[in-house]
Protein backbone atom coordinates (compact mmCIF):
# COMPACT_ATOMS: atom_id res chain seq x y z
CA UNK A 1 0.00 0.00 0.00
CA UNK A 2 1.26 3.44 -0.93
CA UNK A 3 2.20 5.69 1.77
CA UNK A 4 0.87 9.25 1.27
CA UNK A 5 2.24 12.36 2.95
CA UNK A 6 0.02 13.61 5.54
CA UNK A 7 -0.56 17.45 5.73
CA UNK A 8 -0.32 18.73 9.36
CA UNK A 9 -3.56 21.23 9.71
CA UNK A 10 -3.16 24.32 12.19
CA UNK A 11 -6.56 24.23 14.08
CA UNK A 12 -5.64 28.02 15.12
CA UNK A 13 -5.47 29.78 11.51
CA UNK A 14 -6.89 26.52 9.52
CA UNK A 15 -3.51 26.70 7.42
CA UNK A 16 -1.62 23.70 6.73
CA UNK A 17 2.14 23.50 5.91
CA UNK A 18 2.12 24.17 2.50
CA UNK A 19 -0.31 26.81 3.36
CA UNK A 20 2.35 28.62 5.53
CA UNK A 21 5.18 27.77 3.04
CA UNK A 22 2.66 29.52 -0.11
CA UNK A 23 2.13 32.63 2.60
CA UNK A 24 5.88 32.70 3.02
CA UNK A 25 6.51 32.52 -0.30
CA UNK A 26 4.13 35.58 -0.68
CA UNK A 27 5.44 37.61 1.66
CA UNK A 28 9.26 36.96 0.16
CA UNK A 29 7.53 38.55 -3.07
CA UNK A 30 6.05 41.32 -1.72
CA UNK A 31 8.99 42.09 0.02
CA UNK A 32 10.99 42.27 -3.38
CA UNK A 33 8.43 44.20 -4.64
CA UNK A 34 8.82 46.92 -1.72
CA UNK A 35 12.33 46.33 -2.20
CA UNK A 36 12.06 47.53 -5.94
CA UNK A 37 10.54 51.04 -5.24
CA UNK A 38 12.73 52.52 -2.63
CA UNK A 39 13.90 55.76 -2.69
CA UNK A 40 17.21 55.33 -4.86
CA UNK A 41 14.98 52.87 -7.26
CA UNK A 42 12.11 55.55 -7.87
CA UNK A 43 15.14 58.38 -8.54
CA UNK A 44 16.92 56.36 -10.93
CA UNK A 45 13.28 55.07 -12.90
CA UNK A 46 12.45 58.81 -12.98
CA UNK A 47 16.11 59.83 -14.14
CA UNK A 48 14.87 56.96 -17.11
CA UNK A 49 12.28 58.89 -17.80
CA UNK A 50 9.76 56.73 -15.96
CA UNK A 51 5.69 58.59 -15.87
CA UNK A 52 5.13 55.78 -13.55
CA UNK A 53 7.64 56.60 -11.08
CA UNK A 54 7.40 60.56 -11.44
CA UNK A 55 3.33 60.44 -10.32
CA UNK A 56 4.42 57.59 -7.38
CA UNK A 57 7.68 60.02 -6.32
CA UNK A 58 4.95 63.15 -6.34
CA UNK A 59 2.34 61.22 -4.01
CA UNK A 60 4.90 60.55 -1.56
CA UNK A 61 6.30 64.06 -1.37
CA UNK A 62 2.52 65.31 -1.02
CA UNK A 63 1.71 62.38 1.33
CA UNK A 64 1.05 64.04 5.03
CA UNK A 65 2.11 60.47 6.44
CA UNK A 66 5.38 61.16 8.57
CA UNK A 67 6.54 57.02 7.10
CA UNK A 68 6.69 58.85 3.59
CA UNK A 69 8.83 62.16 4.50
CA UNK A 70 12.13 60.22 4.67
CA UNK A 71 11.76 58.42 1.45
CA UNK A 72 10.47 61.55 -0.43
CA UNK A 73 13.49 63.84 1.10
CA UNK A 74 15.73 61.06 -0.38
CA UNK A 75 14.41 60.86 -3.69
CA UNK A 76 14.36 64.82 -4.06
CA UNK A 77 18.15 64.37 -2.94
CA UNK A 78 18.67 62.21 -5.22
CA UNK A 79 17.16 63.61 -8.36
CA UNK A 80 18.54 67.09 -7.59
CA UNK A 81 21.93 67.55 -8.90
CA UNK A 82 19.74 66.20 -12.70
CA UNK A 83 16.79 69.50 -12.16
CA UNK A 84 17.36 72.95 -13.17
CA UNK A 85 17.11 72.77 -16.70
CA UNK A 86 14.10 73.32 -17.56
CA UNK A 87 12.33 77.03 -18.38
CA UNK A 88 9.25 77.39 -16.25
CA UNK A 89 6.51 79.28 -16.93
CA UNK A 90 3.42 80.37 -14.91
CA UNK A 91 0.06 81.13 -16.12
CA UNK A 92 -2.57 82.41 -14.07
CA UNK A 93 -5.49 84.77 -14.61
CA UNK A 94 -9.47 85.26 -13.89
CA UNK A 95 -11.73 82.81 -13.70
CA UNK A 96 -13.52 82.20 -17.66
CA UNK A 97 -10.14 83.44 -19.16
CA UNK A 98 -9.84 80.04 -20.85
CA UNK A 99 -6.16 78.87 -19.29
CA UNK A 100 -6.74 75.07 -19.71
CA UNK A 101 -7.56 75.78 -23.63
CA UNK A 102 -4.65 78.24 -23.89
CA UNK A 103 -2.77 76.02 -22.46
CA UNK A 104 -3.72 73.44 -24.30
CA UNK A 105 -3.12 74.91 -27.30
CA UNK A 106 0.54 76.60 -26.09
CA UNK A 107 1.39 73.32 -25.43
CA UNK A 108 0.46 71.64 -28.72
CA UNK A 109 2.41 74.29 -30.25
CA UNK A 110 5.31 73.87 -27.67
CA UNK A 111 5.04 69.59 -28.84
CA UNK A 112 6.07 71.05 -32.77
CA UNK A 113 9.53 72.47 -31.25
CA UNK A 114 10.04 68.74 -30.08
CA UNK A 115 9.61 70.14 -26.07
CA UNK A 116 8.57 67.83 -23.63
CA UNK A 117 5.94 69.64 -20.82
CA UNK A 118 5.04 69.15 -17.63
CA UNK A 119 2.19 70.59 -16.40
CA UNK A 120 0.81 71.27 -13.30
CA UNK A 121 -2.06 72.62 -12.40
CA UNK A 122 -3.20 73.51 -8.95
CA UNK A 123 -6.83 73.03 -8.35
CA UNK A 124 -8.85 74.89 -5.51
CA UNK A 125 -9.99 73.13 -2.60
CA UNK A 126 -13.02 71.99 -1.47
CA UNK A 127 -13.49 73.35 1.72
CA UNK A 128 -16.12 71.01 2.36
CA UNK A 129 -15.04 67.75 0.89
CA UNK A 130 -11.21 68.87 0.96
CA UNK A 131 -10.75 67.26 -2.78
CA UNK A 132 -9.72 69.46 -6.19
CA UNK A 133 -12.99 71.22 -7.73
CA UNK A 134 -11.53 71.75 -11.19
CA UNK A 135 -10.18 68.71 -12.62
CA UNK A 136 -7.80 70.40 -15.39
CA UNK A 137 -7.01 67.39 -16.69
CA UNK A 138 -9.94 66.62 -18.38
CA UNK A 139 -10.02 70.00 -20.20
CA UNK A 140 -6.78 69.20 -22.07
CA UNK A 141 -7.62 65.71 -23.43
CA UNK A 142 -5.21 65.91 -26.80
CA UNK A 143 -2.49 67.08 -24.69
CA UNK A 144 -3.16 64.39 -22.08
CA UNK A 145 -2.97 61.49 -24.78
CA UNK A 146 0.76 62.71 -25.57
CA UNK A 147 3.54 60.52 -24.17
CA UNK A 148 5.78 64.01 -24.11
CA UNK A 149 3.09 65.47 -21.72
CA UNK A 150 2.94 64.71 -18.25
CA UNK A 151 -0.44 66.87 -16.44
CA UNK A 152 -0.43 66.67 -12.92
CA UNK A 153 -3.57 68.04 -11.14
CA UNK A 154 -3.14 68.84 -7.26
CA UNK A 155 -5.43 70.35 -4.92
CA UNK A 156 -4.28 73.85 -3.59
CA UNK A 157 -5.66 72.87 0.33
CA UNK A 158 -5.09 75.46 2.56
CA UNK A 159 -1.98 77.51 0.37
CA UNK A 160 -1.90 80.71 -0.26
CA UNK A 161 -0.54 82.05 -3.45
CA UNK A 162 -2.65 79.55 -5.66
CA UNK A 163 -0.24 77.17 -5.77
CA UNK A 164 0.45 73.57 -3.24
CA UNK A 165 2.54 73.35 -0.67
CA UNK A 166 4.80 70.63 -2.39
CA UNK A 167 4.72 72.23 -6.21
CA UNK A 168 8.16 73.62 -5.42
CA UNK A 169 9.21 69.72 -4.79
CA UNK A 170 7.33 68.74 -8.05
CA UNK A 171 8.53 70.97 -10.21
CA UNK A 172 12.32 69.73 -9.63
CA UNK A 173 10.80 65.79 -9.82
CA UNK A 174 9.39 67.05 -13.18
CA UNK A 175 12.92 68.91 -14.18
CA UNK A 176 14.42 65.86 -13.46
CA UNK A 177 12.81 62.93 -15.20
CA UNK A 178 13.75 65.50 -17.97
CA UNK A 179 10.75 67.56 -19.04
CA UNK A 180 11.99 71.31 -21.60
CA UNK A 181 8.71 73.13 -19.92
CA UNK A 182 7.32 73.44 -16.76
CA UNK A 183 3.74 75.13 -16.66
CA UNK A 184 2.32 76.02 -13.76
CA UNK A 185 -1.58 76.79 -13.92
CA UNK A 186 -2.31 78.68 -11.15
CA UNK A 187 -5.73 79.38 -9.11
CA UNK A 188 -7.67 82.99 -9.48
CA UNK A 189 -5.45 86.27 -9.87
CA UNK A 190 -4.94 88.40 -6.65
CA UNK A 191 -1.67 90.02 -4.63
CA UNK A 192 -0.34 86.60 -2.89
CA UNK A 193 0.20 85.44 -6.13
CA UNK A 194 3.76 86.49 -5.41
CA UNK A 195 4.27 83.07 -4.27
CA UNK A 196 3.88 81.37 -8.01
CA UNK A 197 6.11 84.29 -9.12
CA UNK A 198 9.08 83.11 -6.92
CA UNK A 199 9.28 79.55 -8.37
CA UNK A 200 8.84 80.56 -12.28
CA UNK A 201 11.24 82.05 -15.10
CA UNK A 202 8.19 83.85 -16.53
CA UNK A 203 4.93 84.57 -15.54
CA UNK A 204 2.27 85.33 -17.85
CA UNK A 205 -0.78 86.79 -16.97
CA UNK A 206 -4.21 85.34 -18.97
CA UNK A 207 -7.31 87.91 -19.60
CA UNK A 208 -10.29 88.56 -21.31
CA UNK A 209 -12.06 90.92 -23.02
CA UNK A 210 -15.98 91.23 -22.73
CA UNK A 211 -16.39 91.09 -18.70
CA UNK A 212 -16.98 94.68 -17.73
CA UNK A 213 -13.89 96.68 -17.09
CA UNK A 214 -10.71 94.69 -18.24
CA UNK A 215 -9.25 96.97 -15.87
CA UNK A 216 -11.28 96.31 -12.59
CA UNK A 217 -11.01 92.57 -13.08
CA UNK A 218 -6.89 92.20 -11.88
CA UNK A 219 -5.00 93.91 -9.02
CA UNK A 220 -2.21 96.05 -9.17
CA UNK A 221 -0.31 93.72 -8.19
CA UNK A 222 -0.61 91.14 -10.30
CA UNK A 223 0.07 93.16 -12.90
CA UNK A 224 3.85 94.54 -11.49
CA UNK A 225 4.31 90.70 -11.37
CA UNK A 226 3.80 90.09 -15.04
CA UNK A 227 6.40 89.28 -17.80
CA UNK A 228 3.63 89.38 -20.16
CA UNK A 229 -0.36 89.99 -20.61
CA UNK A 230 -2.05 87.42 -23.02
CA UNK A 231 -5.70 88.65 -24.21
CA UNK A 232 -7.70 85.57 -25.14
CA UNK A 233 -10.30 84.69 -26.49
CA UNK A 234 -9.84 87.24 -29.19
CA UNK A 235 -12.05 85.90 -31.59
CA UNK A 236 -15.83 86.99 -33.52
CA UNK A 237 -17.10 90.14 -31.92
CA UNK A 238 -14.04 90.19 -29.38
CA UNK A 239 -11.57 90.96 -32.19
CA UNK A 240 -11.95 94.75 -31.72
CA UNK A 241 -12.59 94.70 -28.20
CA UNK A 242 -8.90 92.75 -27.89
CA UNK A 243 -7.13 95.60 -30.13
CA UNK A 244 -8.83 98.00 -27.34
CA UNK A 245 -7.74 96.38 -24.53
CA UNK A 246 -4.10 95.53 -25.57
CA UNK A 247 -3.79 99.32 -25.95
CA UNK A 248 -4.66 100.08 -22.96
CA UNK A 249 -2.36 97.71 -20.95
CA UNK A 250 0.34 98.55 -23.11
CA UNK A 251 -0.55 102.18 -22.20
CA UNK A 252 -0.77 101.67 -18.18
CA UNK A 253 2.59 98.89 -18.36
CA UNK A 254 4.48 102.03 -19.31
CA UNK A 255 3.88 103.55 -16.15
CA UNK A 256 5.16 100.92 -13.82
CA UNK A 257 8.52 101.19 -12.91
CA UNK A 258 11.21 99.04 -14.88
CA UNK A 259 11.82 95.60 -13.72
CA UNK A 260 15.44 94.75 -12.50
CA UNK A 261 15.29 91.77 -15.55
CA UNK A 262 15.50 94.42 -18.39
CA UNK A 263 12.75 93.31 -19.26
CA UNK A 264 9.56 95.26 -20.84
CA UNK A 265 6.01 93.40 -20.56
CA UNK A 266 4.75 92.51 -23.52
CA UNK A 267 0.66 92.56 -24.31
CA UNK A 268 -0.62 89.98 -27.13
CA UNK A 269 -4.01 88.92 -28.19
CA UNK A 270 -4.82 85.43 -29.16
CA UNK A 271 -7.40 82.72 -29.56
CA UNK A 272 -6.76 79.71 -27.83
CA UNK A 273 -10.27 77.97 -29.06
CA UNK A 274 -9.31 78.94 -32.62
CA UNK A 275 -5.23 78.03 -31.77
CA UNK A 276 -4.67 81.61 -33.09
CA UNK A 277 -1.54 83.73 -32.57
CA UNK A 278 0.23 81.31 -30.43
CA UNK A 279 3.52 80.89 -32.46
CA UNK A 280 4.33 85.04 -31.50
CA UNK A 281 3.89 84.02 -27.78
CA UNK A 282 6.36 81.56 -27.40
CA UNK A 283 8.64 83.58 -29.41
CA UNK A 284 7.93 86.40 -27.02
CA UNK A 285 8.89 84.23 -24.47
CA UNK A 286 11.95 82.71 -25.92
CA UNK A 287 13.41 86.47 -26.15
CA UNK A 288 12.72 86.91 -22.79
CA UNK A 289 15.31 84.05 -21.68
CA UNK A 290 17.42 85.71 -24.40
CA UNK A 291 17.30 89.04 -22.31
CA UNK A 292 17.28 88.14 -19.21
CA UNK A 293 20.47 85.34 -19.78
CA UNK A 294 22.21 87.81 -21.05
CA UNK A 295 21.93 90.38 -18.58
CA UNK A 296 22.26 87.14 -15.61
CA UNK A 297 19.15 88.03 -14.21
CA UNK A 298 17.56 84.35 -15.19
CA UNK A 299 20.60 82.92 -12.78
CA UNK A 300 19.89 85.70 -10.29
CA UNK A 301 15.91 85.02 -10.08
CA UNK A 302 16.42 81.22 -9.70
CA UNK A 303 18.99 82.03 -6.93
CA UNK A 304 16.79 84.10 -5.15
CA UNK A 305 14.04 81.81 -5.41
CA UNK A 306 16.33 79.36 -4.05
CA UNK A 307 16.89 81.34 -0.88
CA UNK A 308 12.96 82.52 -0.46
CA UNK A 309 11.87 78.92 -0.45
CA UNK A 310 14.42 77.86 1.88
CA UNK A 311 12.85 80.43 4.25
CA UNK A 312 9.39 79.19 3.59
CA UNK A 313 10.37 75.89 3.89
CA UNK A 314 12.06 76.49 7.18
CA UNK A 315 9.01 78.79 8.47
CA UNK A 316 6.72 75.98 7.76
CA UNK A 317 8.55 73.29 9.68
CA UNK A 318 8.94 75.29 12.83
CA UNK A 319 5.61 75.93 12.42
CA UNK A 320 4.23 72.05 11.91
CA UNK A 321 6.97 71.59 15.20
CA UNK A 322 4.72 74.15 17.24
CA UNK A 323 1.76 72.75 16.52
CA UNK A 324 2.40 68.81 16.72
CA UNK A 325 3.65 69.48 20.19
CA UNK A 326 1.80 67.78 22.50
CA UNK A 327 1.84 70.32 25.44
CA UNK A 328 0.64 73.12 22.68
CA UNK A 329 -2.00 70.52 21.49
CA UNK A 330 -3.37 70.42 25.12
CA UNK A 331 -3.02 74.08 26.26
CA UNK A 332 -4.33 75.41 22.41
CA UNK A 333 -7.96 74.56 23.30
CA UNK A 334 -7.60 76.15 26.94
CA UNK A 335 -6.52 79.63 25.41
CA UNK A 336 -9.09 79.44 22.75
CA UNK A 337 -11.73 79.20 25.75
CA UNK A 338 -9.78 82.03 27.50
CA UNK A 339 -10.15 84.06 24.81
CA UNK A 340 -13.97 83.65 23.87
CA UNK A 341 -14.49 84.67 28.14
CA UNK A 342 -12.71 87.70 27.05
CA UNK A 343 -9.90 86.74 30.43
CA UNK A 344 -7.20 86.70 28.09
CA UNK A 345 -5.93 88.72 25.21
CA UNK A 346 -4.51 87.44 21.55
CA UNK A 347 -1.04 88.37 22.41
CA UNK A 348 -1.00 86.73 25.40
CA UNK A 349 -2.33 83.43 24.60
CA UNK A 350 0.19 83.63 22.14
CA UNK A 351 3.24 84.38 24.30
CA UNK A 352 1.79 81.76 26.99
CA UNK A 353 2.20 79.17 24.12
CA UNK A 354 5.56 79.98 22.71
CA UNK A 355 6.74 80.05 26.45
CA UNK A 356 5.08 76.94 27.08
CA UNK A 357 7.17 75.53 23.74
CA UNK A 358 10.42 77.02 24.72
CA UNK A 359 10.07 75.07 28.21
CA UNK A 360 8.96 71.51 26.79
CA UNK A 361 11.79 71.44 24.73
Amino acid sequence: MAKHKKSVLNTDKGTSEEGVTNVESISKLKSKREKKFDAISLANAILNKSITALSKAITLVESKNKKHFNTANAIIQHCLPHANKSLRIGISGIPGAGKSTFIEAFGKHLLLQNKRIAILTIDPTSTISKGSILGDKTRMQELAKNNNVFIRPSPSGDSLGGVAKKTRETILLCEAAGFDIIIIETVGVGQNETAVHSMVDFFMLLQIVGAGDELQGIKRGIIELADAIVINKADGDNIQKAKLAKTEFSNILHFYPEKESGWQPKVFTCSAINNEEIAPIWKMVQDYVKVTSANNYFHLKRQEQNKYWFLQTLEDKLKANFFNNKHIQKELKNQLQLLEDNKTTAFAAAEFLINLKINSD
